[in-house]
């Protein structure tokens, strides 16, 4: 795969990206329960936060240099926590925050793509019918479109089956007391 075509890729997984917020009410995108306690905004903020971390990996790679510290604590080590510590960081944050931060960090890792030489090693690998797409600098391998395939594979069914679950409950009639009504033909 070309440089040229990897950022085509990106850019096009980012337009669905955005037209599939688009489709989201913003008041459903606080509303917990998504995943577990999480909102819509708060898998954008987690997806997000874990972007910085590529991309100073790959601009170190690119330069031979040592790998950088990760964005959070050093002390943090396991994925729950990491994903805990992103979760906490964001909480109060709005969701044009969340969105404009996510905005700003996918066109970084857009600049540092662009900064590869035109031949660096891109790989497709297939697995379970998605294609994931790997840059190859200084001997290691980094997932270019990590944000977009860990939505896809762990966030998206989550999110399209609770808007579902809540379009449903919000066009069952409602007794006095503002909870759906029961049904009487039990």
């Amino acid at each position: 795969m070309k440089k040229s075509e990897l950022l085509n890729w990106l850019q096009e997984e980012y337009q669905q990206w955005e037209a599939f917020l688009d489709q989201i009410s913003p008041t459903r995108m606080d509303q917990p329960g998504v995943n577990g306690p999480w909102s819509i905004k708060d898998i954008v903020a987690h997806l997000t936060g874990w972007q910085p971390r590529l991309i100073t990996r790959l601009q170190a790679a690119q330069r031979s240099e040592p790998e950088p510290p990760p964005p959070w604590p050093a002390h943090l080590q396991s994925e729950d926590e990491i994903n805990a510590w992103i979760y906490e960081s964001n909480r109060g944050r709005s969701m044009r925050e969340v969105l404009d931060e996510s905005h700003q960090v996918f066109q970084q890792l857009l600049t540092v793509i662009e900064g590869l030489p035109e031949d660096v090693r891109i790989e497709q690998m297939h697995q379970g019918g998605r294609v994931y797409h790997l840059v190859w600098l200084d001997g290691q391998r980094f997932p270019a479109g990590e944000f977009f395939d860990h939505f896809h594979d762990d966030h998206e069914p989550d999110i399209r089956a609770w808007l579902a679950r809540v379009e449903k409950q919000s066009l069952q009639p409602t007794t006095q007391s503002g909870s759906p009504q029961e049904s009487q033909n039990e």
